[in-house]
């Protein structure tokens, strides 16, 4: 008999599938209670060829984080991005800015060859978002980012304290 028996595979499938249905919830869960808490603007001592941005909302009585007096971020507030913590813009800016620093990168490094040569080298894009910010503010700093160019977007969270 030349046939491949496929009830060990059906089997292994469905165990997988159960074990997925049951892990997602769970991790979607832990996602959600990371907390952010504002931060004080300060310039980024992050490597420089990596964009940081910070991704906010203003508060209840309309004051952006770098104001006297702010009282947390609201998520039914306007969204707010911070350049390196510090310098604010708009969407069209964040999208002219990102696009001139990146292309000042590749044009410094040899060109887009040059860069697809030595992966390490392309520029990153590091969003710290607060927690209260609607994702809306969030995917809009995401979304200027990767139209200007930038291939890689990740989030900074504030780790548990093991003790």
């Amino acid at each position: 008999m030349s046939d491949i028996n496929t009830t060990p595979l059906v089997d292994v499938m469905l165990v997988l599938l159960i074990i997925f249905l049951i892990a997602v919830p769970v991790a979607i869960q832990t996602i959600e209670k990371l907390r952010i808490p504002v931060i004080v603007a300060q310039e980024s001592k992050d490597k420089v060829e990596n964009l940081l941005l910070t991704v906010s909302t203003t508060d209840a009585s309309g004051k952006s984080a770098g104001e006297p007096g702010f009282q947390g971020a609201n998520r039914g507030g306007e969204c707010r991005i911070y350049i390196n913590n510090v310098t604010p813009v708009t969407s069209e800016e964040l999208r002219d800015q990102a696009f001139k620093r990146l292309d000042a990168i590749v044009k410094r490094e040899g060109g887009p060859q040059a860069l697809m040569a030595n992966p390490d080298l392309i520029p990153q894009v590091h969003i710290r978002g607060d927690v209260e910010s609607p994702w809306r503010c969030v995917a809009g700093a995401i979304y200027n980012v990767q139209i200007s160019g930038y291939p890689t977007v990740g989030f900074i969270t504030n780790p548990i304290d093991p003790n």
